[in-house]
């Protein structure tokens, strides 16, 4: 099948699966014209990156990944290593994104929001020092 068909397979726009080809994730063969030709297998690995990405792996950790699908004697404490770490990964953006929430929250409450120049928000994005207390 062309790159149009297995694109709308796998759910990922053609230029995705182009960058997969370019950074060597998928290696469709090719047809004598020199177009690419995916198979199932390919498809099915396009449909396991999206999905990968999806839920936000980094493409080394989708290589690794996806190395590790391939291998019928992977250790799957392997792929638990991967999803682990990726998983700390997020759960302190979470806690990053809290904080910064939290610090925003503060700094809404405290401006007046009215016609006069002071501005607690400006003053903190002003001074990189100074502590918002949340």
């Amino acid at each position: 099948m062309n790159i149009g068909e297995a694109a709308a397979k796998a759910g990922l726009p053609a230029k995705t699966i182009r960058y997969y080809e370019d950074i060597g994730l998928v290696k469709p063969g090719r047809d004598t014209n020199g177009y690419r030709a995916f198979v199932a297998a390919d498809v099915h690995k396009l449909t396991f990156l999206a999905h990968a990405r999806t839920l936000g792996f980094s493409i080394e950790d989708c290589r690794d990944l996806l190395a590790l699908w391939e291998d019928t004697d992977r250790a799957s404490a392997d792929v638990r290593r991967i999803a682990q770490d990726h998983l700390a990964r997020i759960e302190a953006k979470i806690v990053d994104l809290q904080n910064m929430r939290d610090t925003l929250k503060t700094l809404v409450r405290d401006c007046a929001g009215d016609d006069r120049p002071d501005c607690p928000i400006l003053q903190s994005l002003g001074d990189p020092h100074k502590k918002t207390p949340a």
